[in-house]
This record gives C-alpha cells, sequence and structure tokens, in this order.
C-alpha cells in the first residue's frame, strides 16, 4: 500500500513537524512506500488532496493535523468513493477521532494505520449557500455554534489552552463570552416532502454526521456516520441560564430529553433564518447566511478505524 501524508506542521501550536518527525522513522524501518506533503498555508491539504486524486485512482491519504485540515482534505478530494482516509489526530478538538475511536496518542494512531484493522464508510455532508457549497464529514452548523467555532480559530484561548494541554476547553471559554452577546432567531426548517417546522427563539442548528462537536461536545449521541442521515440538532426556546444548565450536560450527551432540545433525522433540509447568521464545517467558520441548503452527499469515503 502506498500512503500518502498530508502534514500540517503548524497544529497543535506548532508541534505538528516535530510529531511528523518522531513518526517518520517507523515508515522507513518498515520500508514503507510513502510521500509527505506539508501544508503552508489554509487551504493547502485541499490542494494537496485534489491534486493527488485527480487521477480517479485509489489513493489513501493520511492527515495529520486537526478536524480543520481534516475538512480541507475531505472538500479537496476529488474521487470520495476511490479514497481510503487514515487519521493522526493533533489538533485541539479532535471530534473525528473521538467519534470514530481513533486513537489520540500519535504513535498509537500511526500503529493503526500501518496495521489497519478495518475500514468503515463515512457519510459526507454538504451545506450549500449562495456562495457555493462546503462539505463536512463531522458536523455543519448555523448559529450560535458557528459563532463560537469561528472566535475559538482567532481567540488567544485557543493558543494558550493547547499550550497546557487543554485546548477543547477553549470552546466551553467562548461559549460563555458568547451566550452573552448572541441573541436567539425564528428559525424554519424545510424538507423535501414540502413539511416544516418553525422554532422559536432557536440559538443554533447543528448538522450532525458524529456525535461530538466542539471539542468533545456530545451534541447527538446516537448519530451514526454510515446511515445516510444527519441528525439536525436544534436549542430554541429556552433561556441563558437553561443554557448554561444544559452545556454541561451536553458534554455527555444527556441533554437530549429537556424540552428545547430538537433532535430531527433527514437526509436534506432548508434553512431559513429571520437574520444572516454565521456557518461552520467541521469547525472551519463560513460566511454569514439566513438560507442554507444541507444534504448528505450521497458520497462516502472509507476510513481507517479500530
Amino acid at each position: 500500500m502506498n500512503y500518502h501524508f498530508i502534514v500540517n506542521p503548524k497544529a497543535r501550536s506548532g508541534q505538528g513537524w516535530m510529531i511528523w518527525r518522531s513518526l517518520e522513522p517507523e515508515l522507513m524501518k518498515r520500508r514503507i512506500d510513502y510521500q509527505c506533503s506539508l501544508t503552508r498555508k489554509r487551504k493547502d491539504a485541499g490542494r494537496i488532496a485534489a491534486r493527488i486524486t485527480a487521477d480517479g485512482k485509489q489513493h489513501t491519504l493520511v492527515v495529520l493535523g486537526g478536524d480543520g485540515t481534516l475538512n480541507e482534505v475531505v472538500n479537496g478530494i476529488a474521487c470520495p468513493e476511490q479514497t481510503t482516509v487514515g487519521y493522526i489526530p493533533i489538533g485541539s478538538s479532535n471530534d473525528f477521532a473521538r467519534g470514530l475511536g481513533i486513537p489520540k496518542d500519535p504513535g498509537e494512531a500511526m500503529k493503526l494505520i500501518l496495521d489497519p484493522e478495518r475500514t468503515q464508510k463515512i457519510d459526507i455532508g454538504e451545506i450549500i449557500s449562495s456562495s457555493g457549497s462546503r462539505r463536512f464529514i463531522v458536523s455543519g452548523g448555523i448559529g450560535f455554534d458557528a459563532a463560537v467555532c469561528h472566535e475559538v480559530c482567532v481567540s488567544k484561548w485557543k493558543v494558550f489552552l493547547n499550550r497546557l494541554g487543554l485546548g477543547k476547553l477553549s470552546y466551553a471559554v467562548v461559549a460563555l463570552d458568547r451566550l452573552a452577546k448572541d441573541r436567539p432567531v425564528t428559525m424554519r426548517l424545510i424538507f423535501p416532502d414540502g413539511s416544516s417546522k418553525t422554532l422559536e427563539r432557536t440559538y443554533f442548528a447543528a448538522f450532525m454526521n458524529l456525535p461530538y462537536e466542539g471539542g468533545g461536545f456530545k451534541f447527538s449521541p446516537a448519530a451514526d456516520p454510515g446511515d445516510g442521515l444527519l441528525d439536525v440538532v436544534a436549542a430554541h426556546g429556552i433561556s441563558i441560564p437553561k443554557v448554561l444548565f444544559l452545556l454541561p450536560l451536553a458534554l455527555l450527551g444527556k441533554h437530549t430529553g429537556f424540552r428545547g432540545i430538537s433532535i430531527i433525522r433527514c437526509r436534506e433540509v432548508h434553512i431559513e433564518s429571520e437574520r444572516a447568521l454565521p456557518l461552520h464545517t467541521d469547525g472551519e467558520p463560513g460566511f454569514l447566511r439566513k438560507e442554507i441548503g444541507v444534504r448528505v452527499t450521497g458520497s462516502s469515503l472509507k476510513v481507517i478505524v479500530k
């Protein structure tokens, strides 16, 4: 098997390069056939993945980075059905690895990739807006969770907490700040059969392909990444004190039985908001939009798992 490693050297506050250098000797020891491409700026991972997969042949891409790097790769892959993905999680959230049980230790993750036990087919989601479309593999979202993701990307807290090994707490810190700033909206969900659901005082709608997002919040405990459906999780009609009560419960997936938390399983949905809200795909921020379409693309990736 030939491996194409896509390495983000700046991941984990600049430790990505050192981690790669610590793993590479094992490839040489085993005389593994591999190539390595380093990212230097945003969107490089997508361009690298597009170049590798443009021939339409079977490839194994190994991503060393965070969920953001993985998202770029997923968006760059030309032929998802011909591509197998391995993942070495060294980001601050690592929700993809958490949702699939991929080892968080880089050495253990590398061992799994080089001695693969099995692969799992993972659905690919997509958000469509007036500016184009963007794939996701963990989750997408509109509203409060997307605002948190955007602020985390530029927050000094992320760098500081990453250095302490507490990167996922940056999401909780920023979430408290956003709650004080953002006001909820009326949101309408429209489904392909013409039915609709209007949600008053909505903080966010998350489109979950895997159970976790935001650095370990188990927003959709029953999400199945291979069922061809998305779990639309919406928080609506609740007060800020209740949000503060539910957020810690969401870390354990114990929030789902409370009034104001709706989970709707569907293949496709159109979202209308009374005002433009931020978007995210796998934690990567997007533009403000009042209307978006969300769907499962029908394509899937093979991912190396335990």
